[in-house]
């Protein structure tokens, strides 16, 4: 297979360019977390500079021990035993498929890399729409027929992978929906990998766990880059369950590592295992980085929905994912008819920078976008803490004219 550009790393590029050549760029098509690294993670990065040995694939003893105290705090009891840390989320989950036999079910829309490291490994997708009421799971009504039909196929379905909260939605989908996913699975022996890195920026309750319901067959992947906006460090982790399969699946994934990545940085261990012990300053950045994310998001949401998109509210992260098509009559009068068309228009006569709802799986004419808000804050440190410190934010002139600037373009290309 032909490997292809990720398309969110991909527009983040094509905006560098933009504004490289002079265009006032209004960046809606990342997902990063848009916050300066929160005061004293330096210090402690500065202190573990020294630390240049290899250490252990799946993770220091600290990093590990902090990892397990964090998930067992938040409803999961875990031993050092069932984590491994990587560079990033991103490479565990690859390696993980890697490790699982069997085709990928995906939700659809669902974020942009899980199709494309399936197609890497040779496997097949198989795609099943998501419920009206949240992503990142799909629809429990349909899944059990989608597997049925995609094994009278020839397909040989093995994985389910989950997104709670998810990307590209910035929904959380309920506790009952995803515990019947969970059962399905359970049925058709599909293993789960649930991707839980929004988790710790669920705006309102705390997000449910595919673990809680799937205990020895539920691989959950997290790390620092949403909640902490430390995508640039590159720290994630996995926690496997705590049975016979779960340990030989760590033991696969800890000699794919041995062989891809070694292990993770050792100051990014010690980065890993202060920050997993939750101490008051990292839990406070992160509640007011969550209450901020929600703020905007909201903000934003507002404008779509005045627009006459339809739109699910947010409720966790920094996504919105409004569908156009109850106005597909008067793009189509300016020749917008697909989701490509959208995010083009928007760009190249507007300078905002969205995804398109097919870089995420939908069908190209379904005039969907995903839209990041994360990177409104501001374009200054100073800026970025201002937001974060601030009761309303959507107010702030930066933001509040970043906002106006989308509403201005969403006026002119509804209206004929």
């Amino acid at each position: 297979m032909t490997a292809t550009h990720s398309a969110t790393l991909a527009i983040d590029e094509v905006v560098a360019t933009r504004r490289a050549a002079g265009h006032d760029v209004l960046h809606l098509g990342f997902g990063e977390a848009g916050l300066p690294v929160p005061a004293g993670l330096g210090e402690v990065l500065a202190a573990a500079a020294g630390s240049n040995r290899y250490g252990p694939v799946a993770g220091s003893a600290p990093a590990r021990s902090a990892a397990a105290g964090w998930f067992a705090r938040r409803g999961l009891p875990t031993e050092a035993a069932q984590v491994i840390f990587g560079p990033g989320s991103k490479p565990l989950l690859f390696a993980l498929l890697a490790a699982i036999d069997g085709d990928v079910v995906l939700p659809r829309p669902s974020w942009v890399s899980y199709a494309a490291q399936a197609a890497l490994l040779g496997r097949q997708v198989i795609s099943v729409p998501i419920p009206a009421e949240a992503g990142g799971i799909p629809d429990p009504a349909v899944l059990e027929d989608a597997v049925r039909a995609a094994r009278a196929r020839g397909a040989r379905p093995g994985v389910l992978v989950l997104t709670v909260p998810d990307n590209p939605t910035g929904t959380v989908a309920s506790a009952g929906a995803l515990q019947a996913v969970c059962s399905i699975a359970a049925r058709h022996g599909l293993v789960v990998i649930c991707d839980e890195i929004y988790a710790e920026l669920s705006h309102h309750a705390a997000a449910p766990s595919a673990a809680s319901y799937l205990p020895e067959a539920a691989v959950i992947t997290t790390g620092l880059s949403k909640s902490l906006a430390l995508g640039g460090w590159r720290i994630g982790y996995a926690r496997l369950p705590d049975s016979a399969w779960g340990r030989d699946v760590l033991r696969e994934v800890t000699g794919i590592a041995s062989e891809v990545w070694s292990s993770l940085a050792a100051p990014m261990q010690a980065v890993a295992a202060y920050v997993l012990d939750d101490p008051g300053e990292v839990t406070a950045r992160i509640a007011a980085s969550r209450a901020l994310h929600a703020r905007i998001a909201a903000a934003v949401h507002a404008e779509l929905l005045a627009a006459g998109c339809a739109c699910r509210p947010p409720a966790a992260g920094f996504y919105l994912y409004p569908d156009f098509g109850p106005r597909r009559d008067r793009l189509a009068a300016r020749g917008i008819t697909t989701s490509t068309e959208l995010a083009a228009a928007l760009l190249d006569r507007c300078d905002i920078a969205t995804l398109p709802g097919s870089a995420f799986g939908d069908r190209d004419t379904t005039l969907t976008l995903r839209i990041a808000t994360s990177l409104l804050y501001g374009t200054t440190t100073e800026q970025r803490l201002t937001a974060l410190r601030c009761d309303a934010p959507q107010d702030l002139p930066w933001i509040a004219g970043a906002i106006k600037r989308l509403r201005d373009s969403l006026t002119w290309l509804v209206t004929l």
